[in-house]
């Protein structure tokens, strides 16, 4: 019976080495899967800011350009309204210089009128036309303002528009990349829920099989052991009879 309980001994052993070494190979599974998540959260951050730096780099390039063309805009109106001025003034002193002819032939023309009353006359027609010459420019200069300010503003809202459309594609393309990341993630988990299934069924399958052999095994010992024990007692039994029927007297024989 020792050489049994040495074979129990010997098969508890083994079953606990078994499930040691399962035990191992389930904790290398799981270290390696969260490994992989882990690269995969580590892979999907790096992913996400090289894009963010990315669109930070077209927006300022967005905006420089921004910036430079509506630089040139200004720059043309005003150059195109100082041209429309400049033209404007020349015709004025041409017209002034025509006017102060004219009344001056009239007042030449007039010899009823005392000089002096002429030149009252002369200086307040200069006046009146400086005057008017002066709200013509004025007005001018106004509306070329009002030009100014109204065209930038529609140049300004024209970028705000074209910024707000960058804006809008940068975020649906981060939320784009982040449904991808986490479509990656959910198959890779479902892949690892798996293969960590397979590996545990793999492992129950294995470990069955050890305690089944080895109750097999404990079995056929068992009856090995109940056949030998058998076998003994009848070759007991055998020589007990036989010692008693030496020990029978002759006369009973």
């Amino acid at each position: 019976m020792s050489g049994y309980k040495r074979m129990r001994r010997q098969h508890q052993k083994q079953l606990i080495a078994l499930e040691n070494k399962l035990k191992a190979e389930m904790d290398e599974h799981r270290l390696k899967l969260q490994k992989e998540v882990e690269t995969h959260a580590n892979n999907s951050s790096i992913e996400l800011e090289k894009l963010a730096k990315k669109q930070v780099a077209i927006i300022e390039k967005e905006a420089k350009v921004a910036a430079a063309d509506e630089k040139k805009f200004q720059q043309q109106i005003l150059a195109q309204q100082k041209k429309d001025l400049t033209t404007f003034l020349e015709s004025q002193k041409k017209q002034y210089k025509i006017c102060k002819e004219k009344i001056k032939e009239e007042m030449n023309e007039d010899h009823s009128t005392p000089k002096k009353e002429k030149q009252e006359r002369i200086s307040k027609h200069k006046e009146n036309l400086q005057h008017t010459q002066a709200e013509e420019e004025a007005h001018l200069l106004t509306q070329q303002r009002l030009y100014y300010d109204k065209n930038c503003r529609f140049f300004k809202r024209k970028i705000m528009i074209k910024r707000h459309e960058v804006e809008q594609q940068n975020i649906r393309e981060e939320l784009n990349k982040k449904r991808t990341q986490k479509e990656m993630e959910h198959a890779m988990l479902i892949r690892h829920d798996e293969s960590t299934r397979e590996l545990e069924y793999r492992q129950l399958h294995t470990l069955q099989k050890l305690r089944m052999d080895l109750i097999r095994l404990q079995h056929q010992t068992e009856l090995e052991n109940q056949l030998e024990y058998n076998k003994r007692r009848e070759r007991e039994l055998h020589r007990k009879h036989v010692m008693e029927l030496r020990q029978q007297p002759k006369n009973l024989k």
